[in-house]
């Protein structure tokens, strides 16, 4: 009796794990797909700003703005009347002082006395921006108010040489950076709460993913608060026990993992032959037959003139044209419909085609209605 107890036992513990593996596989094969909800949604209302203004680098070895440019030298004068000093424009012949255009993204919540990174760029015919200095530059975002300004060396990380015959340049000269190179001198007021709730906004908007999340998020917290409002929005009610702790209730909701759902999609460019598609594209069952068509043309011309000393004849010369057709013996292959991708890319591999014969295939494939996933071209 004991004995069959055991037996018996044994054999339910055996049941109890082969049901638990695929279990386990599935839910490993979900968390693989798994993203964090910080790295597939934002909250509403905390964002950066552009910032941009413009101003003048000084100190260019000869490299700077050319007399064409009419605004460089208007810039300098502008400049020098405001420190007193009267002068002609038509006197000016600088060639180490060009015009650029600075701009700068202002991340939120930064204080004024922070300091950011600025981005120079060559704004009339100047060749190099290297060993220049910024002069003092305010910078407005697009309501024309000056949050920052900036001012410092440009650092372009490259060099132009040239000489009478031949030069060498590596990147961009023309565009460098100034690092640390801003203060900001007014903050942006962030409020991303209102009526005691916040919107989490999607990057990529689909009622599937929304749905995850917000399930995601109430099964951790216990209770309603995240509810769905639209495929990209999800608004967050902050609970009585998170009023006083909003960033760690924001912490914690961040670093839940959802696995998001996309569409299945083929991207094709047709330039450069790439082909990429997406985890959930499916083919029907299918029969191709992909055959290439080569044709090549020769010219040649043969000469024909009298033997030496003749005194009769002329040259003539005769056009020879070499017309050669081949094609491709290629036979009708069946594809049968895939359950995953894999299964479609060896399918597809097995006809031995090129990533061009690939494109014309697919977009034959989406015209017979047998691609279940949305063709884009680039």
């Amino acid at each position: 009796m004991k004995f069959a107890l055991e037996e018996a036992s044994r054999t339910a513990m055996k049941k109890i794990h082969y049901l638990f593996i695929p279990i386990l596989l599935l839910a490993l094969a979900s968390m693989a797909n798994a993203a964090r909800i910080k790295d597939i949604a934002s909250i509403k209302g905390v964002r950066s700003n552009q910032l941009i203004g413009y101003g003048l680098v000084i100190g260019l070895d000869g490299s700077g703005d050319g007399t064409k440019a009419l605004f460089t030298r208007q810039s300098i004068v502008t400049m020098l009347e405001n420190m007193g000093m009267t002068i002609d424009a038509k006197a000016i012949r600088v060639e180490n002082v060009a015009a650029v255009m600075v701009t700068a993204e202002m991340p939120p919540y930064v204080s004024v006395g922070n300091r950011i990174d600025v981005l120079v760029s060559s704004l009339g015919d100047a060749s190099n921006l290297q060993g220049g200095t910024l002069l003092l530059t305010p910078l407005k975002a697009v309501n024309g108010i000056v949050y920052a300004v900036a001012q410092g060396p440009v650092s372009t990380g490259g060099f132009q040489a040239s000489g009478a015959g031949a030069g060498v340049q590596k990147n961009f000269p023309t565009v460098g950076r100034v690092p640390q190179g801003a203060m900001i001198e007014r903050e942006i007021k962030t409020d991303f709460i209102a009526d005691g709730q916040f919107s989490l906004n999607l990057t990529v908007p689909d009622f599937t993913t929304a749905s995850r999340v917000s399930q995601t998020i109430n099964d951790a917290f216990g209770m309603p608060i995240a509810f769905t409002q639209n495929p990209g929005t999800i608004k967050i009610r902050i609970p009585e026990s998170h009023k006083q702790h909003i960033v760690q209730l924001i912490t914690h909701m961040e670093s839940l993992s959802v696995t998001p759902d996309n569409k299945a999609k083929v991207v094709i460019n047709e330039r450069t032959g790439t082909v990429v598609m997406g985890e959930n594209v499916r083919i029907s069952t299918i029969a191709i037959a992909h055959g290439n068509l080569s044709i090549q043309i020769k010219e040649s011309a043969d000469v024909s003139q009298p033997l030496p000393f003749s005194r009769a004849g002329q040259t003539v010369v005769t056009p020879d044209t070499s017309v050669q057709v081949e094609e491709e013996n290629s036979r009708l292959h069946i594809i049968k419909a895939g359950v995953s991708l894999g299964e479609v890319v060896r399918a597809l591999n097995a006809l031995g085609i090129t990533p061009r014969d690939l494109i014309s295939i697919l977009q034959a494939i989406e015209a017979a209605g047998a691609l279940s996933a949305k063709l884009e071209i680039m």
